[in-house]
């Protein structure tokens, strides 16, 4: 059996490696990953001495080759594919892990060249995922560490993994690349207001308990790219998990509060806002948005543009509250109680 890793992430890839070599995986592995393997005590094949040719343009062109590409697509169950291998002394491979260069890390930076965004463009990647993922029946794409373990769990329990298992590492695998190509292309279109084609990538950010009604399912997602998000440097103090009608109010609160200069406190219930103010400290503030309307604020949001003392100190202990500051700000915290 024979496997191919390209990271750029090396979480636990060493540990990956070694669990593969432990039964009977060759390693193939090219650049930096090959050197990190080979530092980690583990018997590497390069990708130099599988292709007979040397990493190219300051290593633009590692893996882009017919011996790699070819050991990847080729059907074990088509004679013809087989005899092709053969023909050409290619050995195919069994398992594809690569992750990818972080584009959208690089591309959300402030101030960053032009020039080192590009360079955050994987080529060679994508292709060696896809191409796994296309190729499934016969080859595992691990596209994420955190697969790493549960692949391994399944290879030593069974020799092989499930055609299900294969066919969601795939179907993980073109979500990848298709997430990856998005961020790309929204990068390159934001010098135009309205582009022809808009392309948005979302990754997930947290399950909720339940969606607008009990009944329905819900999940919280970001656009990737983004610096900041409704959710981006908030801790969660105590409290249930936040349901959808939270996330929509404490939405809508906060981007009341970025109108208010002065502390200032604002109730939202089910979108509506039920009380907000300002005043002098922000406990002033949170006690008259809370006097406006007492009986709706039971179980409101509460966003506060100040940081506030514990939230037993800020009046009725009916009020479930999340503090929070505007997007402006540094920080934002949230707490639940209710």
């Amino acid at each position: 059996m024979r496997a191919l890793i390209s990271v750029w992430d090396k979480q636990g890839v060493a540990e990956f490696a070694r669990g593969l070599a432990g039964i009977g995986f060759e390693l193939v592995s090219s650049g930096g990953t090959a050197e990190f393997l080979t530092e980690a005590g583990l018997e590497v094949t390069r990708v130099e001495d599988v292709t007979a040719a040397p990493e190219m343009l300051g290593g633009r062109v590692k893996t882009l080759h017919p011996r790699i590409h070819a050991g990847i697509l080729a059907r074990r169950d088509l004679p013809e594919d087989m005899e092709t291998l053969a023909q050409h002394e290619i050995e195919p491979f069994d398992l594809v892990c690569v992750n990818l260069y972080p584009f959208t890390s690089v591309a959300a930076r402030l101030g960053v060249e032009e020039s080192e965004v590009v360079e955050m463009i994987d080529v060679g990647g994508p292709s060696m995922l896809r191409a796994a993922a296309k190729n499934f029946p016969h080859v595992v794409a691990v596209s994420r560490p955190e697969q790493y373990e549960p692949v391994l769990e399944e290879l030593r329990a069974r020799g092989e993994l499930s055609f299900e298992l294969r066919r969601s590492l795939a179907n993980e695998a073109f979500a990848t690349t298709a997430a990856y190509d998005a961020a790309i292309a929204h990068w390159f279109g934001e010098t135009e207001a309205f582009p022809e084609q808009l392309t948005i990538s979302l990754q997930k950010v947290a399950d909720l308990p339940y969606g607008e009604n009990p009944h329905q399912h819900a999940a919280y997602y970001r656009e990737l790219g983004t610096r900041r998000h409704l959710l981006s440097h908030v801790d969660q103090l105590g409290g249930r998990e936040l349901s959808y009608n939270n996330l929509a109010d404490l939405d809508a609160a906060t981007r009341m509060l970025r109108q208010f200069g002065p502390p200032a406190a604002v109730l939202v219930k089910h979108a509506n806002p039920c009380g907000v103010a300002v005043a002098e400290t922000i406990e002033v503030a949170y006690e008259r948005a809370l006097a406006a309307d007492p009986v709706s604020a039971f179980g409101c949001v509460l966003a506060l543009n100040r940081p506030s003392p514990a939230s037993s100190a800020l009046g009725s202990p009916r009020t479930s509250s999340r503090s929070c500051s505007p997007p402006s700000s540094p920080t934002r915290r949230s707490s639940s109680s209710g």
